[in-house]
């Protein structure tokens, strides 16, 4: 349905893939995976026709039509909810845009006025007198109700949003569904929810996510992009991981093998090689010297970064005591809520988006104070800090080795110590003095990452920090943290992270919190029950 044929993708020096040959079949969901800056949204746009590759062709199956959700969300913000889906079927769009500019004129000129003719004709055969009933039935099904539909997309929140930007994509019925990062700023319910969906849509599905729950239930194929190559794997991104795994370590075994047999061999030739009663056998073994060959293991760009937290003052058996705190803005947030962490707790906040939770989160640390009741911290308390928004922290003008200076230990780190310890972080080289306003998104979140490890923090506090993440440094902040014996308290929508982590959880729902003793699967499980019996 749609291939890739020897794409070759460079940016000056730099090569993000070549020769690149695949084919994505009809009825497959591909999750298009590999490290940040490995080339994934580069490549998808070359898949859409929006970026020409350096060589290599695309091609598309006659008569099928490609849709595509691009990474940014906020584009069309401005416009009605409804302009925003027609948009999805450009032709219509620009016809009915040039329709209602030609009928807002008071006076037509004779070339107008036999272009308007033309343009009904058009207008109505591409489907423009029923395109916003259309839109609508579109909207309605994926739960946005008419009265919202002539609202700007911005009167959304996050869930919602991509909802209109998926009825966008699939205004004209495509073939095949591009996604880039789909479940970004998502809550819980709306990734459930988009999971569902896909798993319905009966055409061809490339996305790329960093969302492991995501992928494991939404994908039947893995699309590997690594070693400047794209490789394919049947099945979820779990199943991928291991047969990645048993293929890399079976690589090595055979090549351990081989390289004990050149051993013994070149022992015999060194040994015997001038010895005329083993020249014979000193030639055979040469022979077999000569046809082994090493499998090559192409250095992957695949790297996790090391993460690990440490802590200087030691917990009180109270960390964080509320009483009766509460918070409105333009609604009431929650009230009367009442809390009390210990010491190796590990407690995630969930909701739907803009129900409080970053808001609870601070509260409960001291950084905003609450409407109403009492927050008293630990008298031992060090608290270590990630934010939803990193510019809420970073100086972006700052060199990135030297804002992560400040926070190095009381006897100072030399500037060499200090590189050695963001090359960790994957800062290698000359990039330790980028300015962090040139950082990505992913490399600011392990700037802050390392800022938190500086610090030894006893409580960790984190807001989203999957965000921006690549999945190897997902995987290593969430080993990490899973090796931490004192409390944690943090806000995901991520549910593998929620689910390997947390023994707590507290939700925020339409202005009550639920405080739950136990694990996520424990809480829905819960939540299920109370359902059955209502």
């Amino acid at each position: 349905m749609l291939s890739a044929a020897n794409v070759t993708m460079r940016f000056g020096q730099k090569t993000l893939f070549e020769n690149v040959s695949v084919k994505f079949n009809e009825g497959c969901r591909y999750g298009l995976i590999g490290a940040n800056g490995a080339g994934k949204s580069t490549f998808m746009k070359i898949l859409t026709g929006e970026l020409a590759p350096t060589f290599g062709e695309i091609a598309v199956d006659q008569d099928k039509q490609i849709g595509y959700l691009k990474q940014d969300h906020y584009e069309f913000d401005e416009f009605p909810i409804i302009d925003v889906v027609c948009m999805g079927n450009e032709k219509l769009w620009s016809l009915h845009k040039e329709r209602e500019y030609l009928y807002s004129k008071a006076d037509l000129t004779p070339e107008e006025d036999d272009r308007a003719n033309d343009i009904e004709e058009l207008f109505g055969d591409a489907g423009g007198y029923t395109m916003e009933a259309d839109a609508a039935k579109l909207l309605v099904g994926l739960g946005i109700p008419e009265d919202k539909h002539f609202e700007p997309l911005s009167s959304l929140t996050g869930g919602f949003k991509l909802r209109v930007l998926l009825a966008q994509v699939l205004f004209f019925n495509p073939d095949i569904l591009l996604l880039d990062e789909p479940t970004n700023h998502l809550d819980i319910a709306s990734i459930d929810w988009l999971c569902g969906f896909l798993c319905n849509h009966k055409g061809t599905l490339i996305v790329i996510s960093h969302n492991r729950y995501f992928l494991n239930q939404v994908c039947t194929h893995i699309a590997d992009l690594d070693y400047q190559e794209i490789r394919q794997f049947t099945g979820n991104y779990d199943e991928f991981m291991t047969a990645n795994a048993i293929a890399l370590e079976n690589i090595r075994r055979e090549n351990q093998k081989k390289e004990e047999r050149i051993a013994d061999l070149k022992e015999f030739i060194n040994r015997f090689g001038a010895n005329a009663s083993k020249a014979r056998q000193a030639t055979s073994r040469q022979k077999e010297l000569d046809k082994i060959q090493l499998q090559e293991i192409k250095p992957s760009s695949r790297v996790s970064p090391y993460i690990r937290f440490n802590t200087e003052l030691r917990l009180g058996t109270k960390v964080i005591e509320a009483e009766a705190v509460a918070k409105e803005y333009d609604v009431k947030l929650f009230k009367d809520f009442k809390f009390t962490a210990g010491p190796e707790e590990r407690i995630a906040i969930i909701g739907t988006n803009g129900v409080g939770k970053t808001t609870l989160l601070k509260i409960l640390t001291g950084m905003i104070e609450p409407d109403n009741g009492n927050v008293i911290l630990g008298e031992t308390v060090k608290i270590s800090y990630f934010p939803q928004d990193a510019a809420e922290i970073l100086n972006m003008e700052d060199k990135a080795i030297d804002w992560l200076a400040r926070f190095s230990p009381e006897e100072g780190m030399s500037e060499t110590e200090l590189r050695s310890f963001m090359g960790k972080m994957l800062f290698s080289g000359d990039s330790v003095y980028k300015q962090v306003k040139v950082l990505s998104g992913g490399e600011k979140a392990r700037l802050i990452i390392a800022k938190m490890m500086l610090e030894s923090g006893n409580v960790l506090v984190l807001d989203e920090p999957t965000n921006h993440l690549d999945l190897e440094s997902i995987e290593a902040l969430n080993y990490a943290l899973t090796l931490y014996k004192n409390t944690i308290l943090f806000v995901s929508h991520d549910r593998e992270f929620i689910s390997s982590l947390a023994t707590r959880i507290i939700e925020i729902d339409n202005g009550k919190i639920t405080d739950f003793p136990g694990t996520l699967a424990e809480f829905e499980d819960m939540k299920k029950s109370r359902a059955k019996k209502k």
